[in-house]
């Protein structure tokens, strides 16, 4: 291994990309792309024991899918209402903390509730799975720099201090599935140095295997952070 390669990957982040076009494929409805989205995630949260990774970050709602019809959006919070029920006790019984970035306040009442419940049960979790919910990195990024200048100096220390995953391990990994290049207003400023993987695989395709091409690739790689 090359001098500055990290081995495991302690914070891993995914945009789950790719729910509709894999329904549109199958001639089914959005509807059941995002519910066999969610049967990946589940699989996905039951395999981390496995795996070196300290924090799971998933890209659940983003601040701009609120411009999506409003019959898919109703869809997206009821299974956000169903996920949160049901997986619970799991992440409870699997010593996994919830943690949720971004408004997620900003939801319907009940939903807020519901989250507020499952943080404060999941709280002793020692593997954490944090849900970017509502969330959009431009705006986060805004959020704390407006706190970062209420408190005195704006540095990127001060900046850093009050973003939504201050409390995380730095981001080491990145990926992205569907077989889209960018990132789509996701943790900008935290993946300043992280590795980036782009995967063609339909997120309710992507599998813990999946995941683990991926932490082997990243353990090939040699990251440098701008010094060589």
């Amino acid at each position: 291994m090359a001098d500055g390669a990290a081995a495991q990957a302690r914070h891993v982040a995914v945009i789950m990309d790719g729910n509709g076009r894999w329904a549109k494929r199958r001639h089914l409805p959005r509807a059941l792309g995002h519910q066999r989205g969610v049967e990946a995630v589940r699989t996905l949260v039951r395999s981390l024991s496995e795996t070196g990774i300290e924090c799971l970050t998933l890209y659940a709602f983003s601040s701009e899918n609120w411009k999506r019809p409003g019959e898919e959006v109703d869809d997206l919070m009821n299974l956000m209402r169903k996920f949160v029920k049901s997986d619970l006790p799991e992440f409870i019984a699997n010593d996994v903390k919830l943690k949720i970035i971004g408004d997620w306040q900003g939801l319907a009442p009940d939903i807020v509730e519901m989250l507020e419940d499952a943080l404060e049960k999941t709280s002793g979790g020692a593997r954490t799975l944090a849900v970017a919910l509502n969330y959009g990195s431009q705006q986060e990024i805004a959020r704390a720099a407006g706190k970062a200048a209420a408190e005195g100096e704006i540095t990127a220390e001060t900046i850093a201090k009050h973003l939504d995953t201050a409390d995380l391990p730095p981001l080491d990994l990145l990926i992205r599935t569907s077989g889209e290049v960018r990132l789509s207003n996701f943790l900008l400023w935290q993946a300043a140095y992280a590795e980036m993987i782009f995967v063609d695989t339909l997120w309710p395709d992507f599998t813990p295997e999946h995941l683990q091409n991926a932490l082997d690739e990243f353990a090939r790689r040699e990251r440098r952070y701008g010094g060589r």
